[in-house]
């Protein structure tokens, strides 16, 4: 491979003969040898993933060519920061003792957020929110250090100096981030260590004299490589020039005009006097720029590229490069696209897919690979950054036994060791809220040591018990619960004791008192692997877990760093991200899932670019949060659209393949997406030529799917229980509910449905409702034997009983204790009436049904007629809706008081009143508070006469008896559109179906 006039040795395989296949079927006849084949050759790859997809295209070229072995290549993987992969042993030989060693990256970071919050004094953040600084510091200084930038550089420039008009955040930014720098040095030197990337590049150097003074006796050909750090390009300029070297780019495009070419800017090129090295008119979204700028760097002219001539078993139509060349011209040289000829644009075996949303999108793309798969031998990837949507595929595939792991993995903390570990950390952050406690306790993984279907139905228990309005912090809500829940089940109380005790560390310490960070974690380690045992650590995710533990305690206790506990969940959260779990690949032979670095140097016989939405393939252009554009340009640093042109280069190497699908959803999770500017500008491109059907016949089949047979309409619920079933009690409250809505006296009454309150939930009117009724009741029963008790200590006591959550009591108390002390003021004033009875239970019988109330206050008025009270937290009903008949409660409280139904009471009723806790009306002086009477008194214009209030009630009452309760009548759902009901049961009785069909046969009536 050596060239006659001794240039450089640089090839380029173009995207449709597809990088690996060809590379091996040029590689094997080149550099065979009889007796041992190809040992002799040394490949250097960009990563250990591009490693195995070299691999085996080796084993296919063999079974293609019917050899019975091969005895493969030594490939050195030169690494990738972005996978987090470290430099093969040809590289980073263990006699390089002269080079210091890098530091560990959770060192680094834990080194620079000391040195920041030194930096910064009083005004560094703390916790999660410096950790990420130092995170996103640490990210910036490898951005410097790959483009061979040392810290040193801006610090000596001075650059502050020269933007003076940048905004004073950046100068801050900036100025921050020099000083860190220069301690950071400094503090490297004094330990002997490097950055990994700056020992990166000094291992690149070390080999590049190496072999420039002695180059190796064995052939050395780096392929696939197109990483254009200054320090590799030299170390690959000196690979193309050995005897028997070569470099190998994938998909360099070797037809591009060269008026094209200049348009994509200097790339990297000397600059002219007091220009910058990266113009802002580089065209750094092209997939061929960064190509152009290592050409650049390695000091090779793009004439001196020559083509691979071989071809692999992938290999797709010539015309398919000319195609994706037109399709990425720069905006300049598109123009040509009105005059291009068919040929020249025409990309057969390109299709592109729609669907509606992600979901339909995954399902159709699983239909297309399980179609591929029927073909022998056919080979199917599927490409997408976007992580949630691969995972999607990847479980529409299981429904049909194909197991297709994501190679690009997943976040640590989306794992099922990951997220119990997190679990764990937000109980102790939140101090044992209900929610992470339920969520940690009811994880798969947690069983305590026991029978895991006996676990969950203790728990379920206690979570049913603790639901309702937010609770205090803290275990004793939990305890209080399962004491009682013991009376009933007393293995209650055994199942809860070793999960307190497992728990209790975790919450035994003040939420905002820093404490050392490896301390909290050997407390959460120990607390996660009580409550799951060993199957925490077990699978691939757990032995992931196990090191992430080990490494982030160890620099964590070395640096000393502290955080309060109520910031360790955020803590582990943030570094656990980064932390990707990869499968062991044990998956489909025949069907990868792929992300954008894994698919590098890939080739299928169909790949599926899924997710090409703007903002996902291409990913947003991104920002360095410390270093302001123009200094990134200054100091030679590509900016962020860097990475749009990476993508399309991902995606222009994707489109060599024989066929390929272009896929994309016209919604997500936000709402309507943008399709991608790759996509659209194939759709500019192919214009007439583009397929109509556009693989329309995988979407119909997914819908088809999930599409049922048309459901008839929904008629208006209407329920005729038996005789039987309809033989129940009347409530007070519930005889409004049985006029008003029928169908919720049925759900609830009859069918005993409840809906059940979420964890955590807001404080709801009921739940006030009991706390108010509570505290008065204690309250009246106090004042028989002491008529000086006070209402405020009764309240603090009630609230502490209940473990109401502090803020609940901060925003609720206040307002509360001024309506109780107007009613402790008003009650205490009395010298006209007397407080006969508090939550007095009475009944009656009315046509053999029994009739129920509970009266919350009965007082004894001057004329001796009884007045009955109903307390309210909010605005109490009006006598409009009284006298429609949709409040009747005190009525059917009189009634019962008429009767005799209240034990020990005597008297005719005479005064009807609703005590509201709401904002006064009137000039009482506590602000909340008042009386109101919902009959027609006093100047009201509307409403029921006092002497006809109960007549009408119990003319509703045997209405509703009649026709519900002793007859025939269907239960039928709101009846009474006026009625103002809750909305608890409007799904169960699908309201939202038939109710707008009803309004509208009611407008046409």
């Amino acid at each position: 491979m050596a060239d006659a006039k001794g240039g450089p040795n640089v090839y380029s395989i173009a995207a449709h003969r597809g990088f690996a296949d060809a590379l091996v079927a040029g590689l094997v006849p080149r550099y065979a040898d009889d007796e041992l084949g190809l040992a002799r050759l040394t490949l250097l790859l960009p990563s250990a993933r591009a490693r195995r997809t070299v691999s085996e295209a080796f084993i296919r070229h063999a079974g293609e060519s019917g050899r019975a072995g091969l005895l493969m290549p030594r490939m050195a993987v030169v690494g990738d920061l972005d996978l987090d992969e470290a430099l093969g042993p040809l590289l980073d030989p263990l006699g390089a003792s002269d080079i210091p060693p890098a530091i560990d990256p959770q060192r680094r970071m834990f080194a620079l957020a000391r040195l920041i919050a030194e930096e910064m004094g009083d005004e560094a953040p703390k916790g999660a929110t410096l950790l990420r600084l130092a995170r996103e510091t640490g990210a910036t200084m490898d951005r410097l250090l790959v483009e061979d930038v040392g810290p040193e550089k801006l610090v000596d420039e001075k650059v502050v100096d020269i933007f003076p008009d940048l905004s004073k955040h950046w100068q801050d930014s900036i100025r921050l981030f020099a000083n860190v720098q220069a301690k950071w040095l400094a503090w490297l030197n004094a330990e002997g260590m490097l950055d990994a990337a700056a020992r990166r590049n000094r291992l690149f150097d070390k080999a590049r004299h190496a072999w420039k003074a002695q180059p190796p006796a064995t052939p050395i050909v780096a392929a696939g490589v197109t990483s254009a750090a200054p320090a590799l390009a030299k170390l690959l300029r000196v690979v193309s020039e050995l005897p028997e070297g070569a470099v190998i780019l994938p998909d360099f495009d070797l037809t591009m005009d060269e008026g094209v070419w200049d348009e994509l800017g200097r790339a990297g090129a000397a600059p002219t006097p007091g220009d910058t090295v990266f113009a802002r008119e580089d065209a750094v979204t092209h997939p061929q720029y960064h190509l152009k700028l290592l050409l650049n760097r390695m000091g090779v002219a793009r004439e001196e590229v020559q083509p691979w001539h071989r071809k692999g078993m992938t290999a797709a139509p010539p015309e398919r490069s000319h195609a994706i060349s037109a399709l990425f011209l720069p905006p300049e040289s598109s123009k040509v696209w009105v005059d291009l000829p068919s040929e020249k644009r025409r990309l057969s075996g390109v299709r592109i897919m729609e669907a509606t949303n992600p979901e339909e999108e995954a399902q159709a793309i699983a239909l297309l690979v399980r179609e591929a798969l029927a073909e022998p031998e056919r080979r199917v990837a599927v490409v997408t950054p976007d992580r949630p949507l691969a995972r999607r595929v990847v479980h529409h595939l299981a429904r049909w036994n194909i197991v297709a792991d994501d190679s690009a993995g997943r976040p640590l903390s989306h794992t099922a060791a990951g997220r119990a570990f997190l679990l764990a950390a937000e109980v102790m952050a939140d101090c044992a809220r209900a929610v992470p406690l339920m969520a940690l306790l009811g994880h798969p993984l947690v069983d305590g040591g026991m029978e895991r279907g006996a676990w969950l139905r203790r728990l379920r228990r206690l979570e049913r018990a603790l639901r309702g309005p937010r609770l205090a912090s803290g275990l004793e809500p939990a305890q209080a619960e399962v004491a009682r829940l013991a009376e009933k089940w007393p293995e209650m109380a055994e199942w809860w004791a070793p999960a307190e005790a497992q728990l209790t560390p975790l919450v035994e310490r003040d939420r905002d008192t820093p404490e050392s960070l490896a301390d909290l974690i050997d407390t959460l380690a120990a607390s996660a692997e009580a409550l799951c045992g060993e199957k925490l650590w077990a699978q691939e995710d757990g032995r992931t877990l196990a090191a992430f533990v080990e490494e982030f305690r160890l620099h964590a206790r070395e640096a000393g760093f502290e955080t309060a506990p109520r910031d360790v969940g955020q803590v582990l959260a943030d570094a656990m991200e980064e932390r990707a779990v990869r499968p062991p690949y044990g998956g489909h032979a025949r069907v990868q899932v792929l992300g954008l670095l894994e698919a590098r140097m890939n080739r299928a016989d169909l790949v599926i670019c899924a997710g090409l939405n703007e903002g996902i393939w291409p990913a947003r252009g991104s920002i360095d949060a410390l270093l302001a554009p123009p200094v990134l340009r200054t100091l030679g640093v590509p900016g962020g659209d860097f990475r749009i042109g990476l993508s399309a280069h991902d995606l222009a190497g994707a489109m060599g393949a024989p066929e390929v699908v272009l896929s994309r959803s016209q919604r997500d999770e936000g709402g309507p997406a943008i399709p991608s500017r790759f996509l659209l500008r194939v759709q500019a491109l192919l214009s007439d030529l583009l397929p109509r059907h556009e693989e329309q016949a995988a979407i119909a089949l997914a819908r088809a799917m999930t599409r049922a047979e048309p459901a008839p309409e929904y008629p208006r619920p209407m329920p005729k229980p038996s005789a039987d079933q309809r033989d129940v009690d009347i409530s007070a409250t519930a005889l409004d509910r049985l006029l008003g809505d029928p169908y919720q006296f049925f759900a609830q009454k009859i069918m005993g449905l409840s809906d059940l309150d979420a964890l955590d939930a807001d404080p709801n009117p009921l739940w006030q409702g009991n706390i108010a009724h509570a505290i008065l009741e204690r309250w009246h029963i106090a004042r028989r034997t002491d008529p000086a008790a006070r209402i405020a200590p009764i309240m603090e006591e009630v609230l502490d009983e209940e473990n109401a959550d502090p803020l609940v009591r901060g925003l609720w108390q206040p307002r509360l204790l001024k309506a109780l002390e107007w009613i402790e003021e008003t009650v205490g004033n009395y010298t006209d009436r007397e407080v006969l009875a508090v939550e007095a239970k009475g009944s009656m019988h009315v046509e053999d049904v029994f009739v129920h109330g509970r009266a919350d206050r009965i007082d004894r008025l001057e004329d001796g007629t009884l007045a009955i009270i109903d307390y309210k937290t909010r605005k109490p009903p009006s006598a409009g809706q009284v006298e429609q008949g949709y409040a009747l409660q005190l009525g059917i409280l009189g009634l019962i008081a008429q009767d005799g139904g209240f034990e020990g009471l005597t008297g005719d009723p005479g005064g009807y009143e609703y005590w509201s806790l709401g904002r006064a009306k009137d000039d009482n002086p506590h602000g909340f508070g008042y009386v109101d009477v919902p009959l027609k008194t006093g100047n009201k214009r509307s409403g029921l006469e006092p002497e006809e209030f109960l007549p009408r009630t119990r003319e509703k009452l045997r209405l509703a008896i009649g026709k519900y309760i002793k007859g025939t009548d269907p239960f039928t759902a709101r009846e009474n559109p006026d009625y103002p009901a809750y909305d608890t049961y409007d799904q169960l009785m699908r309201l939202e179906e038939w109710l707008p069909r009803q309004a509208d046969e009611e407008d046409r009536a």
